[in-house]
């Protein structure tokens, strides 16, 4: 026996329903090939590290009859495939034929082959085709191949036509964009990364699959898959609004930069706690990681304003960024730790399904604790260094505009 356990996802992203929560599924119209392909690809996966629970939904355990049709003796005979396939249907089907109508009530008559027969794969031998009169009749004095003529014309039996073989087929031929397909699902081991993982399965099927078998990653893994090049963009579109709306308020290039000197620091606390708690960097960590960008900039804010107003009184921008950062030392901590203390619950897994959205709480902790170190001895020297150098800027314009508007007088 071999059993699979999974921890159903809060909310489920396509995909089918299979033993492991990642899934990548692979299609082509030669059934023989990927099913040979799949084989193939299960033997290579099982040598790489970081998966487990791996396995797939071709199961070739169910006893199988192919009948396999002699084109040409059918064809001389005049009994047409589409003949072979009606008889099997009426046969092993329940091919509705007539209606019985009581006083009452109505019945179907469903025409089939009597259950005995139906389950001996031998039985096959036993139907009969009605071939077409003319094209048979050399057929029919053949001992054992045809009946004796009948006013109809010949009957003739399935071993003259076809030849049937038992053998073992798959349980269920599942089909994805109307092509056949069969999906491979595996787990992560502990301690093991998705984005490596789903990396390795990549570059394996890459290698293994031929040219006429595509696969492609399906359910989570998919949207992990999308999501995690999506998640990067909105993360530098995020710090490019910041700077514009900062730029705007501040009417200056240098200091939004003074700002967002303090995202690295967030960025590595949180990602630093995420390693030492073993955990991944999925969409929830993401999501703390842009609540940062807002949280921790309003403390070089804090700073930065002030300073700035001081500076416009008269002070040296040394003088003024000391004088904001002893100021507003008390707001900043302040909101700070609401914000660390609010997240706490989060990062515990507190409530309902709260191991989910532990990464998020623990991105936005371990970033808040780091930065707030480190900003706090960062943003002044970062302020210093970029006031001293708009000063520098705004003199070296003013010496070339000056320098331009003096008249040049020639020595005689």
């Amino acid at each position: 026996m071999q059993v699979y356990l999974q921890n159903p996802p809060t909310i489920r992203i396509g995909g089918q329903v299979s033993k492991s929560l990642y899934q990548y599924s692979m299609q082509s119209p030669d059934r023989d090939t990927l099913y040979a392909t799949v084989n193939a690809l299960i033997k290579r996966l099982g040598n790489e590290p970081g998966l487990e629970d791996l396995t797939s939904d071709l199961a070739i355990s169910s006893p199988q009859v192919n009948v396999e049709i002699d084109r040409e003796k059918a064809a001389a005979l005049g009994v047409t495939a589409n003949a072979i396939e009606s008889a099997f249907y009426d046969a092993y089907g329940s091919k509705w034929v007539s209606t019985i109508y009581g006083s009452v009530n109505e019945y179907k008559v469903l025409l089939e082959l009597d259950p005995k027969f139906q389950s001996d794969p031998t039985a096959m031998s036993m139907l009969y085709f009605k071939a077409t009169p003319g094209t048979a009749a050399p057929v029919a004095n053949a001992p054992g191949n045809a009946a004796p003529p009948t006013p109809g014309g010949v009957v003739v039996p399935l071993d003259t036509l076809a030849h049937a073989k038992e053998e073992i087929g798959p349980q269920a031929v599942n089909h994805f964009g109307q092509l056949p397909s069969v999906t491979i699902s595996f787990g992560l081991a502990p301690g093991a990364s998705l984005g490596d993982v789903l990396s390795r399965v990549q570059k394996a099927a890459d290698e293994t699959l031929p040219t006429d078998v595509v696969g492609q990653f399906q359910g989570a893994a998919k949207a992990f898959e999308s999501s995690l090049g999506n998640l990067a963009i909105l993360l530098v579109i995020a710090v490019m609004v910041v700077y514009i709306v900062l730029g705007i308020l501040y009417e200056s290039y240098i200091h939004p930069l003074t700002i967002l000197s303090g995202l690295p620091s967030a960025a590595f606390g949180a990602l630093l706690t995420l390693i030492i708690f073993h955990m991944e960097l999925n969409i929830y960590a993401f999501v703390g990681m842009i609540m940062l960008i807002g949280i921790v900039e309003k403390n070089a804010i804090m700073q930065i304003d002030f300073a700035l107003e001081a500076e416009r009184g008269g002070m040296s921008p040394r003088e003024a960024i000391y004088q904001g950062c002893l100021i507003r030392f008390r707001p900043i901590m302040m909101t700070t730790m609401a914000a660390l203390l609010g997240a706490v619950p989060i990062a515990v897994g507190y409530g309902a399904g709260g191991e989910a959205r532990k990464p998020l709480g623990m991105a936005v902790v371990g970033g808040l604790i780091f930065s707030q170190l480190v900003t706090l001895y960062l943003t002044p020297v970062v302020y210093t260094y970029m006031a001293t150098f708009q000063t520098w800027l705004k003199h070296d314009k003013k010496s070339k505009k000056v320098g331009a508007m003096e008249p040049v007088v020639p020595n005689l």
